[in-house]
């Protein structure tokens, strides 16, 4: 590193690419503790967001001269009050709301210049986005952008809805909390169930983006943290209800997730399909954990569907013990019961795959031919730009001999996958296919 001189004496300067680091690793570990932390005192999540916007821009600029500090964390909350209070000044902001941002003005002095960590409060911001005054199809989508830090490009994508449209409903719902004053506290006990349902679906979702490869090391650093910090947020939930046993099955569906992630790409960085995974690779001691959590889950009796889930992916996790192997016809059945609770197009297509494994390829296509029948609020776009239906019907096309029609469905899969890998992978079966 080179130095340069102030007033106060020589100071390192830092690498542009140094400082992007160190911001990518802040926002990465801390973006949803800080925002939960600014918006629980200024009652307002856009102006939280804003503020700590303002702060990372704000070490984009200073933090090449002035290296990067020993509590970045500290930095950015103490760089993110300031604006906020500038702004409430500007806006004339008195009464309560003022005297909230002194106080975090306070609080966050004292946290900068000693060794206490700023409370964690993402939970309490995750049940507020599903309080009953914010539209229910709107509650997980706030949660993705505002605990998680997830743009709203990427969340629209996930949602099949237009970036602009998603925008839009994501400002109507912080300024719905802003303007009802809803309080920024963790619910009564009593007022947890109703609103549980949409924080699983919004952990498991950043679980889910967080576990998808993408290209680049930075890249796949950055998902690698947003898996982590769902199953942070999953530990979290579940150590607030222990009682809840859809608490402990998401956890143990993602600890199953995790246990193979090693092994969902070669040396060479090639796609592995669960069925090829070298099982030598995966964790066993997150499997015994999940399958801890799973059979704890299990004695409640309330089955739900990420109990389901979890039991689908334990299943498929016997293949690492000595002589184990995936029993289908019980993974078909499991599928039947998460069908019945969630007739989602990826409960349909999991158990097609899993009845094609059991029961032979053609009982597995006709029930891939009759998703639409079996939940009528499913759209037909919504299975048509569904990747893994095109990829399970070109892989039972394929089996039945029907060449043609498999060669379409995998140029339709390739043509759907985003992930260069899959579509490696994809066209190497494709080929295979006789002419």
């Amino acid at each position: 590193m080179a130095r340069v001189r102030s007033d106060d004496g020589p100071q390192e300067t830092t690498s542009p690419n140094e400082v992007e680091r160190a911001i990518v690793r802040s926002a990465r570990e801390s973006y949803g503790r800080l925002v939960a932390f600014l918006a629980a005192r200024c009652r307002d999540v856009a102006a939280a967001e804003d503020a700590l916007g303002d702060a990372f821009q704000a070490a984009l600029h200073h933090w090449p001269a002035t290296g990067v500090p020993d509590k970045p964390e500290a930095w950015l909350l103490t760089t993110a009050r300031r604006r906020l209070i500038d702004g409430a000044r500007h806006r004339g902001v008195e009464g309560e709301a003022g005297r909230a941002l002194l106080q975090l003005a306070d609080e966050a002095e004292r946290l900068a210049t000693s060794d206490l960590t700023f409370p964690d409060e993402r939970l309490a911001l995750l049940f507020l986005c599903a309080h009953p005054a914010i539209d229910a199809a709107v509650r997980t989508p706030l949660m993705l952008q505002t605990v998680l830090g997830l743009p709203a490009a990427r969340i629209a994508s996930a949602f099949l809805v237009q970036p602009a449209a998603m925008g839009q409903r994501l400002s109507r719902a912080k300024a719905k909390i802003r303007d009802a004053r809803i309080p920024f506290v963790l619910p009564e006990r009593r007022d947890l169930p109703p609103r549980l349902g949409a924080v699983l679906e919004a952990i498991y979702a950043a679980y889910g983006s967080g576990w998808q490869d993408l290209t680049g090391a930075e890249a796949a650093t950055s998902r690698r943290g947003l898996a982590g910090e769902a199953l942070e947020l999953g530990r979290l939930l579940l150590g607030l209800l222990p009682e809840e046993p859809e608490a402990a099955g998401l956890l143990a569906l993602m600890l199953h997730c995790e246990a193979r992630r090693p092994a969902r790409r070669s040396a060479d960085a090639a796609y592995v399909p669960l069925s090829e995974q070298d099982v030598s690779l995966w964790s066993r001691s997150m499997i015994a954990e999940a399958d801890r959590l799973l059979h704890a889950a299990e004695l409640v009796g309330r089955v739900g569907p990420f109990q389901l889930e979890a039991a689908i992916q334990s299943a498929h996790a016997r293949r690492a013990s000595p002589g184990g192997a995936v029993d289908w016809e019980s993974v078909a059945l499991l599928y039947e019961g998460l069908v019945r609770l969630a007739p989602t197009v990826g409960a349909l297509v999991g158990r097609a795959a899993a009845v094609s494994e059991a029961r032979g390829a053609a009982v597995g296509l006709a029930f891939l031919d009759n998703i639409r029948g079996d939940a009528e609020d499913i759209r037909g776009d919504a299975v048509a730009a569904y990747q893994p239906y095109w990829a399970a019907r070109a892989h039972m096309l394929q089996r039945l001999g029907r060449a043609d029609e498999a060669r379409a469905a995998y140029a339709r899969a390739i043509g759907l996958s985003e992930d260069p890998a899959v579509r490696a992978f994809l066209l190497a079966r494709s080929a295979q296919v006789p002419a």
